[in-house]
């Protein structure tokens, strides 16, 4: 076990099993490399699947019929995807899943998973909360969409454009260019072009982002998706 994948599952739901109770859940699990934009699962898809976010960020995201992306949930490292599969009756992907910037996901095999829950109160538990967080969070993102703040708003559109744009680098950080104008930013924001150069100007004095008049880079996605999920990010702070 790295030392990524320790400080993981230190962050996930299983962080309090003790060691080998870990170690089963381990057993035929696999580190995968997943390029940003790569989509690892599809929208009704019936394979079962446990995924462990080891670096990076993930996005969970649902498909309009005119093609229109909306992002319900955000994975950073200790997230867990997929537990739902595992339990659902003719489980099919209600959503798809695709990596915003380059990550590394620990598939967990279900089978295993599964088998230790049912022999383990302690696994079981564990699964337990993690589908109460699911629900929790999923009941928030509702509430979320209709109050959440300016400054959320446009960071989650911004996420949202970042998953199908290019990208570029600086030094070891990934840039993600969204190629829109800040006054496209604020009608998608629900806005005025005033309020959000306000807020565009606090997120690139905090080292989040550099704008440009036709489109603006991300320097760095992870701390851009802890704006949008509404946790101040001050100017130097690390994420």
């Amino acid at each position: 076990m790295d030392d990524g994948v320790r400080a993981a599952l230190a962050a996930s739901s299983f962080a309090r099993l003790p060691a080998p109770a870990i170690q089963r859940l381990l057993t035929r699990a696999r580190v995968v490399r997943t390029a940003a934009g790569s989509v690892t699962h599809r929208e009704g898809e019936a394979a079962e699947h446990l995924e462990l976010v080891i670096d990076g960020l993930v996005r969970v995201f649902v498909t309009a019929p005119d093609g229109r992306t909306l992002t319900v949930r955000y994975c950073r490292r200790g997230a867990l995807i997929g537990a739902v599969s595992l339990y659902a009756t003719g489980f099919r992907m209600p959503a798809g899943i695709q990596a915003v910037v380059d990550a590394r996901l620990l598939y967990l095999c279900p089978d295993v998973v599964r088998r230790a829950a049912a022999e383990d109160p302690r696994v079981a538990d564990a699964l337990l909360h993690e589908l109460a967080d699911r629900v929790l969070s999923f009941i928030h993102e509702i509430t979320g969409s209709a109050f959440t703040s300016v400054r959320q708003r446009v960071a989650r559109h911004l996420l949202d454009l970042a998953a199908q744009e290019s990208r570029a680098t600086r030094g070891a950080q990934p840039v993600v260019q969204v190629r829109v104008s800040q006054r496209q930013l604020a009608e998608s924001a629900g806005t005025v072009w005033e309020v959000v150069v306000r807020v565009l100007r606090d997120l690139r004095d905090a080292g989040v982002l550099r704008t440009h008049p036709d489109h603006i880079d991300i320097l760095d996605p992870i701390r851009l998706s802890q704006v949008q999920g509404g946790t101040s990010v001050a100017a130097g702070a690390s994420p």
